[in-house]
């Protein structure tokens, strides 16, 4: 009996160790597995980080995207409803330089709103902006060129210091604050980085379907003329403007807005999704 007793812990005590083995080996199969994931998410980062602003990487030129703005001239932009650069705005430093006049949503007189003189239907655009303390600014798509200003036709991706501004406090449910399709659809989660520092940003439209995403999260999404579309502008100011407003045109300019206020871009670029 004592003999069998002694095989039985024996073999109780050999299983032990046996299972205690293959999990410690997977834990640090498992611990080595994340290990290298992170290591591939910073390698990623470090790649991108590593890239100089305005120029594509080799991926994203066989990807088909295009640089709007090459960092050192205005080609390609022009005022709205100009046929020129507006003096208003500089490149300086690898950016478009929005001069700070202090005239609010009137601009500055030798400023205003700018576009890229090309129109784009379905797209992936991609920026940084940074705006000033106490500054507004505003990215427009699908705009088209009337004698009305640019936002009586155009969706806006709004630009704002959210600490120092009025717009971030009016409005409804935060939707003048940055990132939100201005005062219409707040920006969930409201993650903008403060005055003076870089945010990524990114708007997609596809066919009706528009996400604007900031520093790495989406935070709109919304269809254009749908049903609740019509009822959610139908609810806003911008019928008051033009009652036509909800019927945003398939195709138009994307343009950077003179609020009054110092801003910078940099890093356009867009991918026409077929």
């Amino acid at each position: 009996m004592k003999k069998y007793k002694y095989l039985f812990l024996m073999t109780a005590l050999f299983s032990f160790i046996f299972v205690a083995g293959c999990k410690n080996a997977t834990n640090k199969e498992e611990k080595s597995e994340s290990a290298s994931e992170e290591q591939k998410e910073e390698v990623t980062e470090k790649s991108e980080e590593s890239v100089p602003p305005n120029t594509l990487t080799p991926e994203e030129k066989k990807d088909g995207w295009v640089l709007l703005f090459d960092g050192k001239t205005t080609k390609g932009w022009r005022g709205y409803g100009k046929d020129h650069f507006p003096s208003g705005w500089e490149v300086v430093d690898g950016t478009l330089h929005c001069k700070g006049s202090g005239r609010g949503e009137a601009g500055s007189k030798e400023g205003g709103d700018i576009i890229y003189d090309k129109k784009f239907k379905d797209f992936d655009l991609k920026l940084d902006w940074k705006i000033s303390k106490g500054g507004n600014s505003g990215i427009f798509y699908l705009a088209q060129e009337t004698d009305k200003p640019i936002w009586a036709t155009a969706p806006e991706m709004q630009v704002l210091d959210n600490e120092r501004h009025p717009d971030a406090k009016l409005g409804k449910d935060g939707n003048r604050q940055a990132g939100s399709l201005y005062d219409l659809i707040p920006a969930k989660p409201q993650n903008a980085k403060p005055a003076g520092e870089w945010n990524h940003v990114e708007i997609i439209v596809y066919r009706g379907t528009v996400i604007h995403k900031m520093n790495g999260e989406t935070v709109v999404e919304y269809h254009l003329w749908t049903p609740e579309w019509d009822t959610l502008v139908a609810h806003s100011k911008f019928p008051h403007y033009n009652p036509n407003w909800a019927n945003v045109a398939e195709e138009g300019y994307i343009g950077l807005q003179d609020h009054g206020d110092d801003v910078w871009y940099r890093n356009i670029k867009i991918k026409v999704l077929d």
